[in-house]
């Protein structure tokens, strides 16, 4: 049995991005339950020079959304980082799957041997498809994911590794 590109990347990203959404919902629930300002947990940071709650939410949706714009033909939407709120950053996580959700199967073939650049900062590599995906995109999308989830459970949220792997079908 084969896997597919598009089995290793859209439900993938998919479940991430919905138990991310849980996640804030269940944070945003702890702040008005506990009388914290929602401004002061979105801006939490685990390290100083670590994005904040808000900068994990936007790279996890970037990471997911330009991962299948680089694999695929359908360009990924533009979606600028200016979320402020729990209910801005779920519309963003909406938006994203919304996205994801128009990939098929068909977009994706062929994806494996592609030529994927990337130039980031001091980074300049090419991949083929298989490898970003599951040297780059994969790993980099759990990590601003698990980054999100610690900052929660540093600032008190009331969440564990079952929140974390969300509901399995």
């Amino acid at each position: 049995m084969t896997v597919s590109m598009y089995r290793l990347s859209v439900p993938v990203f998919i479940r991430g991005l919905n138990m991310l959404s849980t996640l804030l919902e269940k944070a945003e629930a702890h702040a008005a339950e506990n009388g914290i300002e929602p401004g002061i947990m979105l801006n939490s940071r685990l390290a100083p020079d670590m994005l904040s709650l808000c900068g994990q939410v936007q790279r996890a949706s970037d990471t997911s959304k330009n991962a299948l714009g680089r694999l695929t033909p359908k360009p990924a939407p533009s979606l600028p980082d200016t979320e402020a709120t729990f209910a801005e950053l779920g519309a963003r996580i909406e938006k994203t799957v919304a996205y994801l959700e128009t990939i098929s199967e068909r977009d994706l073939q062929g994806s494996e041997t592609r030529a994927v650049n990337l130039a980031v900062g001091s980074l300049d590599v090419t991949f083929t498809g298989i490898d970003y995906l599951l040297e780059f995109a994969v790993p980099n999308f759990f990590f601003h994911v698990t980054t999100a989830y610690d900052i929660l459970r540093h600032d008190g949220v009331a969440i564990g590794k079952r929140d974390y792997l969300g509901p399995f079908s």
